[in-house]
């Protein structure tokens, strides 16, 4: 069987490395707080090209401290793209805020400018940037829309650990950036975890006191907060992995030229565009086909493992048939049922890619 993902054989490439991390994290008993989640903090922080990084429990967290760290007034609206996991939107709506939802780009499904443009209202407040897939945002014409309407951009970048746009790392582009660090990311962890980047000093210290109960110091509550950790072995881990992230990342770019390449001639499916100005980390290779089930059964039989990432749009789930959007004509509504995820991650070999292509042009419908 062609894994999807093998997790398996990452650790083992680095087992030496992880060993000694999770050694000297228990041996120090440096489980909470403490010398290596600041150690994970500075050095994640450099790499997202962030003056600030934040540890906290999970993706999720990041988008709700976030948005609470913007002190958006109750109620306001915040755009989100269809096309995402929910953790994007149940964020908005567990902060206190309405959910919009706008389409999404069909070339390379990050959130649409034109869809965007057309959702804003006077009570818009902010726009959620979803870097999905690994695809960067275009960042330029938001940055405009933010400016021209007094809006916040939050960059969500789950699923993008290390995208550029334009040259720069995403996350702190706009006013603030959270990332999951969940097991299945490009950089993941051995459990949950997220994190919060910003260059805004205010926003940094606020979300920190957000997720540590309101306080900076032990006792000294300022604020209701919460509290959402980044735990010591789990900052240990990924200071490892973080090492190794770029070369894994040229390995899902390699291995996604290498499916445009090979897969351009077959007419059933429809491949993704990566834009000229856009570093693609390729946390996801997704194609379309309108027969993406005969496809996903023609490839398991065939030994190969795939994903579908989404098969239902944010706006079509039952979660959110009070916004009454699950019938607007975005292209999010039209797609989620052809949507498949291909094989990509370092652990894929030459002879895998080429069996992987050479069963696909082979299927007969």
């Amino acid at each position: 069987m062609i894994q999807f993902l093998d997790l398996k054989s990452q650790y083992d490439s680095i087992k030496n490395e992880i060993d000694l991390a999770i050694k000297n994290v228990i041996s120090e008993s440096a489980f909470i707080g403490g010398k290596y989640v600041e150690k994970f903090e500075e050095e994640f922080a450099t790499y997202q090209e962030a003056k600030f990084c934040i540890g906290v429990g999970n993706g999720t967290d990041a988008l709700e401290i976030a948005i609470e760290a913007l002190k958006l007034p109750m109620g306001g609206e915040i755009i989100v793209p269809a096309n995402s996991f929910i953790a994007s939107s149940e964020s908005v709506s567990r902060s206190g805020h309405k959910v919009v939802f706008c389409d999404c780009d069909p070339n390379n499904y990050t959130i649409s400018i034109s869809s965007l443009k057309s959702k804003i209202t006077p009570n818009t407040k902010a726009i959620i940037a979803v870097h999905l897939y690994g695809h960067p945002c275009d960042m330029d014409p938001l940055l405009e829309i933010a400016k021209k309407h007094d809006l916040k951009i939050i960059e969500d970048c789950a699923q993008a650990h290390g995208a550029e746009y334009k040259g720069k790392k995403v996350g702190a582009i706009g006013n603030i950036g959270t990332f999951s660090f969940y097991p299945g990311k490009n950089l993941g962890a051995y459990g949950d975890g997220g994190a919060i980047v910003t260059n805004d000093d205010n926003l940094a210290k606020r979300s920190r006191m957000i997720a540590n109960h309101g306080r900076i110091d032990k006792y000294n509550h300022e604020f209701e907060g919460r509290n959402s950790r980044l735990d010591g072995l789990q900052a240990a881990i990924l200071s490892v992995k973080l090492k190794h992230l770029d070369s894994w990342t040229d390995a899902r770019i390699k291995i996604a030229n290498f499916y445009l390449e090979n897969l351009k001639d077959i007419n059933d499916i429809v491949l993704p565009i990566k834009e000229d100005w856009a570093k693609q980390v390729y946390h996801l290779f997704v194609i379309r086909t309108k027969k993406r089930d005969e496809l996903q059964r023609y490839l398991k039989d065939n030994d190969i493992s795939t994903g579908v990432h989404y098969p239902i749009s944010l706006p079509k789930l039952k979660a959110y048939n009070y916004a009454d959007q699950g019938s607007e004509e975005f292209f999010a509504n039209s797609s989620d049922d052809e949507l498949l995820s291909l094989p990509i991650g370092e652990h894929l070999s030459e002879d895998d890619l080429n069996n992987i292509v050479t069963i696909m042009k082979k299927i007969k419908y």
